[in-house]
């Protein structure tokens, strides 16, 4: 296949897949299909080829795709199931056109004023009965230790009183997520008036009210981002006949290699901080890369870094580890390092970054566990075993 024939444009994706713009997108979203921008148009995008063909069942190797293409004939096994791939379908949220979108709604405009309470009710799709009305604290709370401890205690105590999440109405689903939603605040915020989500875990983080709205920006620009490890495990679990808490439980507990990446990101500030010109070069020379810069959900740039970070007023050390980052490594900061130097500002600690990946996510995956609940498909998938032969040991 030659070079030119290696990128195609959204009409010929489209025409190829049969499908409407939406599902392209969310292909992409999921990294189903490869994206990069048109050089001849930048309002515009390709689409690797290989990726098209591979999904419609043509091809192997990119070699084959002009035979398949012509002959209109699918090598057998070649579905998602036999690749060992999941097919899940989502009305969660999608990225198109260098945006991130929850159920239709741009996150950047959510964020701009909306309280997490009406981000949860987008994701939700609970723009009918406020499932957060009417909320109280529970008179046994989950209080000490760490933030993220805090967390997956109140899960673990709910996966044991909660019902299966298959035996209730959706309305009534909406409101046990809502329920649990606040109790995992109250677990981080502890007692105090009944404010909106994001004053009272400011009032658990020790952050200056006039500040709140950073962590609000943070946590609705974080729910979700498309499909990860963290939502298949929420979505399998759903599908399997857990409660929201087991579900959402079963995500958080898949994002250990986030928080470990995210480990690597708070590190990086930390050194950057002093000399960010020496430490971008010193983690490339390790690594070949920066923490903490490279987008790879987005074709450019992740439209959340700025949505951040263009309200956080970072100090003069904390701009220079973008600045000076980017222009070491070549590559846009990754929404990550917005959270790591938004915790640096509002001094949340070493763990601050972490949390507020968990809280965030949070919220996104009860989403994927509803969604999948109320109006997901099976999800589809095969186990292929490769392993010894009976008796070959």
């Amino acid at each position: 296949m030659g070079a030119d024939e290696r990128w195609i444009a959204r009409s010929e994706a489209l025409n190829r897949l049969g499908v409407k713009a939406q599902t392209l997108y969310a292909y992409v979203s999921r990294g189903r299909i490869a994206a990069r921008p048109d050089p001849t148009d930048s309002r515009k995008s390709l689409y690797a080829a290989a990726d098209v063909a591979r999904l419609c069942g043509d091809e192997i190797d990119s070699g084959d795709v002009g035979v398949a293409r012509t002959t209109g004939l699918r090598p057998p096994g070649l579905g998602a199931a036999a690749r060992g791939e999941a097919d899940v379908h989502s009305s969660v949220s999608m990225t198109a056109e260098g945006r991130l979108f929850y159920r239709g709604r741009d996150v950047v405009q959510l964020s701009e004023s909306g309280s997490i309470e009406a981000a949860s009710r987008v994701l939700w799709d609970a723009r009918g009965d406020d499932p957060f009305a009417g909320l109280k604290p529970r008179i046994d709370p989950i209080v000490g230790g760490s933030t993220q401890r805090r967390v997956l205690a109140v899960l673990g105590r709910r996966l044991t009183e909660d019902r299966s999440a298959r035996l209730q109405e959706p309305a009534v689903l909406k409101r046990e997520a809502a329920s649990l939603l606040n109790e995992v605040v109250d677990s981080v915020s502890g007692p105090g008036p009944r404010l909106y989500f994001h004053q009272r875990l400011a009032r658990g983080f020790k952050v200056v009210d006039v500040q709140s709205h950073l962590l609000r920006r943070a946590l609705v620009l974080g729910a979700d981002k498309g499909l990860d490890a963290a939502v298949l495990a929420t979505r399998a679990a759903a599908d399997g006949g857990a409660s929201l808490a087991g579900a959402a439980l079963a995500g958080l507990s898949a994002l250990g290699g986030t928080l470990t990446a995210m480990g690597d990101v708070v590190a990086y500030v930390s050194e950057a901080r002093r000399d960010p010109t020496g430490a971008a070069k010193r983690w490339i020379g390790l690594r070949g890369s920066v923490p903490g810069f490279g987008v790879c959900d987005f074709a450019r740039h992740d439209p959340r870094v700025d949505a951040l970070l263009s309200h956080a007023q970072l100090t003069p050390d904390l701009a220079a580890i973008r600045t000076e980052g980017e222009a070491a490594g070549g590559q846009g900061a990754s929404f990550e390092l917005a959270l790591a130097l938004v915790s640096r500002r509002l001094d949340l600690g070493p763990t601050g970054a972490g949390d507020l990946v968990l809280l965030g996510r949070l919220n996104g995956l009860l989403a994927h566990a509803l969604d999948q609940v109320i109006d997901g498909s099976p999800i589809r998938s095969r186990l292929r075993y490769v392993g010894p032969e009976p008796g070959a040991n």
